[in-house]
């Protein structure tokens, strides 16, 4: 599995806003975490919880301290209406 990790590692997830394929930054930039357990965090760039790193390209840094499915979606709004969800998978740990 591609998007498979260990349990207690933080990874880096990215999104990546464009406008006909040109960089582009949204107004807004929320991204929203949700723990295998159900737990949804979101994260917004206004707030400084997320890191812009280029025109168009956010990124936060999450510890996976569970196992199991996480869901991830960013949504931009205003100059860019974007929304794009993935996952990740944290292997079984017995620790």
């Amino acid at each position: 599995m591609a998007n498979a990790y260990e349990k207690g590692e933080t990874v880096r997830i990215t999104g990546t806003f464009t406008v006909n394929a040109v960089a582009t930054d949204p107004t807004t930039v929320t991204l929203k975490v949700q723990t295998p357990a159900g737990v949804e965090t979101s994260y917004t760039y206004a707030l400084g919880e997320v890191t812009k790193s280029a025109t168009g390209v956010y990124y936060k840094d999450v510890n996976l301290n569970a196992s199991g499915y996480w869901y991830y979606t960013w949504i931009g709004t205003g100059a860019v209406v974007s929304a794009d969800e993935d996952y990740l998978f944290v292997k079984p740990s017995e620790f």
